[in-house]
């Protein structure tokens, strides 16, 4: 990702299979310039799952964290769209985009259907996976700063420690006081200026793990029940694995790693999707063994396409590969979301 938080809220799993037919919608506030009122996603499990934004929830350019609008960099193949839409901002109506001369007419007629900015507001088991899936974001990069600080390259780890806080976590902190949770952003803050600032400090070893244990607690905000559901478990794995597909398309360029971030992103996302898979698996293969046995499959094929968190200097996985097993994963998931 860039130097400020991607994703997600993602767009999540495969789309117009995810959308039922009774989802409900209501007003919601939208950006001051535009006076059409915002669908409410019903709280169906599936109302926030999309893959690549088939049929889904759209991406709001005045708010979308970075991995979201990375899709759109994805999508259009376009360096650093991401943070020149942010830059961008406001917007009063999407049509800005072309305006404002970030992209251009051919590459908006594109993407249009993709973004909005109106406001999505979510209700029910679909707030719960999203809210579940930024914490997972989280975790993911934290997953990989830590790989990269046992390497010694706290230069590299520091964003990935500084993205939770600087991008995601304004998009829980309302939720965390709905679930009784405690305020962690000044852990999160104290764990990324002792990495700026000393490093090899025998403290950030502590720090991190008291800055894991915390998005842990907020995850413990949802009820063990849910949490332990392979059907719940699923979609936040939907939605992490869309994240880490847009992040891994954003990152290669003429066959290359050309951004090591978003590589390294994606790679955060992929691990600890796999780590949520691994909770249910046993679950799964008793309630549903061929959905199980695939997605596992999958699963250890796409973990290939990461052998490092320093970006290999051959592709394992062409961005379309990532995507196909992705869609792989999403379709078999589906089966046991229901």
């Amino acid at each position: 990702m860039k130097s400020i938080f991607r994703f997600f809220a993602l767009a999540f799993a495969v789309a117009s299979l995810l959308i039922l037919s009774n989802c409900s919608q209501t007003p919601s506030t939208s950006d001051t310039s535009n006076t059409n009122t915002a669908p409410v996603a019903s709280s169906s499990p599936v109302a926030t799952t999309t893959h690549s934004n088939h049929g889904g929830r759209k991406i709001n350019i005045n708010s979308a964290i970075l991995s979201e609008l990375d899709k759109l960099e994805a999508k259009l193949g376009v360096p650093a769209l991401s943070n020149k839409i942010q830059a961008s901002r406001p917007y009063g109506s999407t049509e800005e985009l072309v305006s404002k001369k970030v992209i251009s007419q051919e590459q908006f007629d594109q993407v249009k259907d993709m973004v909005t900015i109106e406001d999505v507001v979510l209700t029910g088991e679909a707030k719960d996976v999203d809210y579940m899936t930024k914490l997972g974001l989280m975790k993911g990069h934290l997953v990989v700063a830590k790989e990269l600080l046992d390497q010694q390259k706290p230069e590299q780890a520091e964003p990935h420690i500084g993205h939770p806080v600087e991008e995601i976590y304004v998009d829980v902190e309302d939720q965390l006081q709905e679930r009784n949770v405690k305020e962690f952003k000044t852990t999160l803050i104290g764990l990324q200026d002792l990495v700026k600032s000393k490093p090899k400090d025998p403290q950030v070893k502590n720090n991190f793990e008291v800055s894991m244990q915390a998005v842990d607690g907020a995850i413990q905000g949802l009820p063990e029940q849910q949490r332990q559901s392979p059907e719940f478990v699923l979609q936040v794995v939907n939605g992490l694995l869309d994240a880490a597909n847009s992040e891994y398309g954003a990152a290669i360029a003429n066959g290359k790693v050309s951004a090591a971030i978003e590589y390294q992103d994606s790679r955060g996302f992929v691990n600890y999707a796999d780590q949520l898979l691994n909770n249910v698996s046993d679950q799964m293969a008793k309630e549903n063994p061929e959905a199980q046995k695939a997605i596992a499959s999958s699963m250890t094929e796409l973990k290939t396409a990461w052998p490092s968190a320093v970006p290999p200097a051959t592709l394992v996985k062409t961005p379309e590969q990532v995507s196909q097993l992705v869609k792989t994963i999403e379709q078999n998931a589906q089966k046991v979301i229901k």
